[in-house]
């Protein structure tokens, strides 16, 4: 049955960034799928409620409460992992983000911080990963979670859109030097509905102008990207590595100008 190729029964996956939004709806469909799951971010009561969501699926959630802008705590959840189920397949590098800003008042430190907390912490997470799914696993799947900012022009988006747009280039190299036992692969999300995007789901004017600038005339829902994460991580998946999912309803341009006037 092709559906079977889609299972990760037995496997134990890492997710970051697995409070809310695409962190939790990945967490819980790979639980849904058959996999155990180490949840990380810094907010307790928003694990211990994606926990609840993990174990009614009949799976395990282990739950890590750390601050991920730093890659070195971000490094710690590989071994978590082991330590809590005793193997290690998948790595979900969903931490991350930067606000927008005019160019001009973007500092140096504003693009450093962009780069850590969406590069550098992926890097440390996969560098701590690897050695441990090799050992136990003898191999796995790595998906890191960019945007679609990391290939369109937008105003506003110096920093996130460039860190964005280099851990999706980080995707394509380390997916040749872990080949051919661990696959890297990555998803650009467009526009999805999740806390990130409350203004604009509250604000019907807002909404309807995004969905009216987006192909598929809709915004995105966590599940969309849940469901690509499933597909990476799977058997169904096993043919890739080094690509990019754009799951970002046909967008070619940004669906929302942020208000920045010309010089």
């Amino acid at each position: 049955m092709i559906l079977d190729k889609f299972r990760l029964d037995g496997q134990v996956a890492v997710v970051t960034g697995a409070g809310r939004g695409l962190g939790a709806a990945i967490a819980v469909a790979f639980a849904e799928v058959g996999a155990d799951v180490v949840i990380a971010s810094r907010t307790e009561g928003e694990l211990q409620a994606v926990a609840a969501q993990v174990e009614a699926a009949g799976r395990r959630a282990h739950v890590v409460v750390a601050d991920l802008a730093q890659p070195d705590s971000t490094a710690t959840l590989a071994g978590a992992a082991v330590e809590a189920f005793g193997r290690l397949d998948i790595v979900v590098n969903n931490v991350g983000g930067s606000m927008p800003n005019t160019l001009l008042t973007t500092t140096v430190k504003d693009m450093r911080d962009a780069f850590t907390f969406n590069v550098l912490t992926a890097h440390a997470l996969t560098v701590a990963a690897v050695p441990l799914m090799l050992e136990h696993s003898g191999g796995g799947s790595i998906i890191n979670v960019s945007s679609t900012m990391g290939r369109l022009s937008g105003r506003g988006f110096a920093a996130y859109g460039t860190a964005k747009a280099a851990l999706a280039h980080y995707t394509r190299l380390t997916a040749l030097d872990l080949c051919p036992r661990i696959r890297v692969n990555a998803i650009a999300p467009g526009s999805i509905l999740t806390s990130a995007l409350q203004v604009v789901a509250s604000n019907d004017t807002l909404r309807e102008q995004m969905e009216k600038a987006t192909p598929m005339r809709r915004l995105g829902e966590p599940d969309d990207i849940a469901a690509a994460a499933v597909y990476l991580a799977s058997p169904a998946g096993s043919f890739l590595t080094g690509k990019m999912l754009e799951v970002d309803g046909g967008l070619v341009v940004p669906n929302l100008d942020l208000p920045i006037p010309d010089l």
